[in-house]
């Protein structure tokens, strides 16, 4: 065995049916304005006549990531750079995988503990990373954050809880 222990926080769904409500999720915590906002960015994106797609798909993960956030801390957002073609790659791959039910084929042979930490706010609903791990990863456990988003260690009300589970989980 490779991997002693594997640790999954803010894990994306396994299963179509759950990513596909990450987007009404994520744009029913925003206002009216921002709404529009990210239909705007989103169509500069699907447009093949822009070149450089980069500083929109940037701008429109910043929009997006505060609706993953149920009460961040203040914190300086670390980018180094944001390449949208790379995403688009690794998110129609991704979702070929979880179509094809492959992605949640591939637990079974997780030979290691899997422990999964997850928001109770994360857009990634866990009952699409719960439910489905469970039922193909031998050894699996669920941890869910209260008034936690994707992003534990800059919630103001989960960070001190998700640091005790990781240094739990680690030793």
């Amino acid at each position: 065995m490779y991997v002693k222990k594997l640790i999954l926080i803010g894990s994306g769904a396994y299963e179509e049916k759950y990513a596909i409500k990450l987007m009404e999720t994520r744009l029913s915590r925003l206002n009216e304005e921002k709404r529009l906002k990210v239909q705007v960015l989103k169509e500069v994106l699907s447009n093949p006549g822009v070149k450089d797609k980069n500083t929109t798909f940037f701008q429109l993960g910043k929009l997006l990531s505060q609706a993953d956030s149920f009460n961040p801390l203040p914190f300086v957002d670390e980018v180094v750079e944001c390449q949208y073609d790379i995403h688009q790659s690794v998110w129609n791959e991704a979702k070929e995988l979880r179509q094809s039910g492959i992605l949640l084929e591939q637990g079974k042979k997780v030979q290691c503990p899997v422990v999964a930490i997850h928001g109770d706010y994360d857009p990634h609903l866990s009952e699409g990373i719960k439910r489905p791990r469970s039922q193909t990863v031998k050894d699996f456990r669920f941890i869910l954050l209260k008034n936690c988003g994707h992003y534990p260690w800059i919630e103001r009300q989960a960070r001190d809880r998700f640091y005790e589970i990781l240094k739990e989980e680690l030793s």
